[in-house]
This record gives structure tokens, C-alpha cells and sequence, in this order.
């Protein structure tokens, strides 16, 4: 029989949920769940809201209480079956007496991946799976690339001027986009786990890489360098207390980096070929500590590197109502570039917004 409902309102509802936790769960996936009673009424709803802390399904189905008994559980991701920080969804699920279960998608975890639907139809719950499925895939896109490949998800950020310039001729580039736009830029650091820079980003800008004010998630402050050639002082070797700093040269610089290291810092030496490091390393490097966002916001060289290496997966560029003119000014995508305009890096899903007096132009990788 038909429910009496539309069930992809409420599981774009459920998906709305599980997005509250972008930033707090990580590298876990993000979650989101309602319940229905008998009748077709909304009962109870949650999110995964903490990594380590209890999953969508519990809180959802906590909130109903007996009101769930012969109702209906939509979730955006197949229930878990296995004991790893919290207990298995599926045990709740069975314990609290849905008669039914719509999921957005399956969970490709290798511990999970179809068992928690198994479990539960093996009980004789009715389960339907499908449901707003591109959209629920879209949501934890980096969590599923991560699983897939052991690669964070990689996120290029740049602001520059109407002519496209990221610096005058004499490199001064404070400050290029508006208050609104830094704001952003702040509150995406506070939700990833990594900021990645050049060295010479860090020789021009001394940046600090923190997020202002703090947000969900402390970013490792990460810096690409194949010469190893880094300032003495500088405020990321000042605040190295403060949040992991590391630092991904060439194999033989690490003699470089003994006040770094007696600092704080983590040093990581990776092969390097024509004095420069392979991305893929210094990705598979972030993989292995289970990174799942990572954002990088310069310089030009890098982020040139990272469309080189078709390694870029989101893009965030400010664009500022201003001119600075001038052939040596930068451009924000240096690296070799493309030979033809029909090869030119399209973006896929382009939005494009007001940011106080700059556009924020917003997009996927197709």
C-alpha cells in the first residue's frame, strides 16, 4: 500500500538533519533520521551529531519512544551492524518495533555494506532502498571518497580581482576580498581537517591558517614545500602549540626543520621528482590519518599543481569588484595549465552569490 506520505520530503528533511553535523562527525559519515508512527505522523527525528557519539537512529528513535512501535524509520544511511564506538543501530531499530525501513543509500563500509539491511529484513522488516539516493551520495561525497580511495576530499579556495589577480605587481594582496568573504573562509577552515599552503604563500603572507572564530573541527596547518626553504620565524612556527603544524618536503631536507621539529612541528620527507613532491603522496600521507576534508588556499604554484594532478574536487572563489591592472601581478592558477580551451577544468553544479560586495562562485569537479 501506499504510505500516506511523501517520502522524499522527508527524506530531504532527514538529509537536512544529517548536514547539521558536517564538521562534527568526521571522518564519519553524516546521518540524519526521522520516525513515523503507525499512522503516518512525524514522532521523532535526530542526527549524528558527534564523532564517537551515538548515531542518527538512536536519538530519532529515542525521541519517539513507544510511538515507533509498528512505524516507520527513514534514514539516509544504511543502519550499522557492528560494535565500534557505540553499539549497532540495528539492535535499536529491532528493539523499538518499526515495521519499516527506507534508506537513502547502502553503506559501503566494509563492516556494514548491505548487513544492516540483511539483519533487518532477515527480522522480517519491510526495507526500501533508494530513496533520494543521488542526493544522499552527494551529501557524503568526501566520506565515500575517502573510503573508496584513501584520499581526502580536496577543496581549492582562492579570492582574486575582477581582472583576476591575486596580488599587485608589488605581490601586496591584503586585502583582496570583503569582510563577508573572510568570514566564509573562516567558518570552512573551522570545518575541515587540514588547510594546505605553498611555501611561498607562507614567505609572502605569514598566514596563521586558523579558524576565527574557532569551529567545529582544528585544522592541521599544512605546508607543501620541496626546497624545505621555510622562514625561521614566522607565526605558524610561533603557534605550533597552538595546532598541529606539518610540513611535507623533499627526502633530505629534514635537517632543515630541527628548530620546527624542537617546536612542535611534524616534518613528513616524501620522494620528489624536478624539486617537486608528488600530491598523490602528500594526499595518501593525509588519507593514512583519516583527513576527509582538506582545503587548500594557495598560492598560485599549488594550486596550479592541483589542477595539474586533476586532483581538486570543490572550488570556493571570491571574486572582488576591483582592477589592479599590471603584467607582473599574480594570477591565481599558475602550474602548466591546459593547451586548449577545449580542455579548460569545467566546474560542475556552479553556483554564484552575493558575498557582501564580492560574488562567491561555488562548484564540483565534473
Amino acid at each position: 500500500m501506499t504510505p500516506p506520505y511523501d517520502l522524499e520530503s522527508l527524506m530531504r528533511h532527514a538529509l537536512a538533519l544529517a548536514a547539521r553535523g558536517r564538521g562534527f562527525v568526521e571522518p564519519n559519515p553524516m546521518v540524519g533520521a526521522v520516525v513515523l508512527d503507525s499512522a503516518g505522523n512525524l514522532v521523532g527525528e535526530g542526527w549524528h551529531q558527534r564523532f564517537g557519539g551515538p548515531h542518527a537512529e538512536v536519538f530519532a528513535l529515542q525521541a519517539a519512544g513507544e510511538k515507533a512501535r509498528d512505524g516507520t524509520l527513514i534514514v539516509t544511511l544504511e543502519p550499522c551492524c557492528h560494535h565500534g564506538k557505540t553499539p549497532p543501530c540495528t539492535d535499536a531499530v529491532l528493539k523499538a518495533g518499526v515495521s519499516r525501513v527506507v534508506v537513502a543509500m547502502a553503506d559501503p563500509f566494509p563492516r556494514v555494506a548491505g548487513g544492516g539491511l540483511k539483519i533487518l529484513r532477515d527480522a522480517g522488516v519491510e526495507v526500501q532502498v533508494g530513496v533520494c539516493a543521488a542526493e544522499a551520495h552527494k551529501l557524503n561525497a568526501p566520506y565515500l571518497k575517502l573510503l573508496h580511495t584513501d584520499r581526502p576530499w580536496v577543496h581549492l579556495k582562492w579570492a582574486m580581482t575582477l581582472d583576476g589577480k591575486i596580488a599587485t605587481r608589488t605581490s601586496d594582496s591584503k586585502w583582496i576580498s570583503g569582510e563577508e568573504s573572510r568570514r566564509r573562509v573562516h567558518e570552512l577552515r573551522g570545518r575541515v581537517d587540514a588547510v594546505i599552503v605553498g611555501r611561498g604563500t607562507v614567505v609572502a603572507d605569514d598566514p596563521l591558517l586558523t579558524a576565527r572564530p574557532a569551529g567545529p573541527r582544528v585544522a592541521a596547518r599544512v605546508v607543501v614545500t620541496a626546497s624545505g626553504d621555510l622562514p625561521e620565524r614566522c607565526q605558524l612556527r610561533e603557534s605550533v602549540r597552538e595546532g598541529l603544524v606539518l610540513i611535507y618536503t623533499a627526502m633530505g631536507n629534514e635537517g632543515k626543520f630541527a628548530g620546527w621539529r624542537a617546536d612542535g612541528a611534524e616534518v613528513v620527507a616524501l620522494p620528489a621528482n624536478d624539486n617537486r613532491l608528488s600530491l598523490d603522496a602528500v594526499l595518501a600521507d593525509l588519507g593514512k590519518r583519516r583527513f576527509t576534508n582538506v582545503l587548500v588556499e594557495g598560492g598560485a604554484g599549488l594550486l596550479g599543481s592541483f589542477l595539474d594532478a586533476k586532483a581538486a574536487d570543490e572550488f570556493h572563489v571570491f571574486i572582488a569588484p576591483k582592477i589592479v591592472g599590471g603584467d607582473s601581478a599574480l594570477s591565481p592558477v599558475a602550474g602548466r595549465g591546459v593547451k586548449l580551451m577545449a580542455d579548460a577544468f569545467e566546474l560542475a553544479e556552479c553556483t554564484f552569490e552575493p558575498s557582501g560586495r564580492d560574488v562567491y562562485v561555488h562548484g564540483l569537479a565534473k
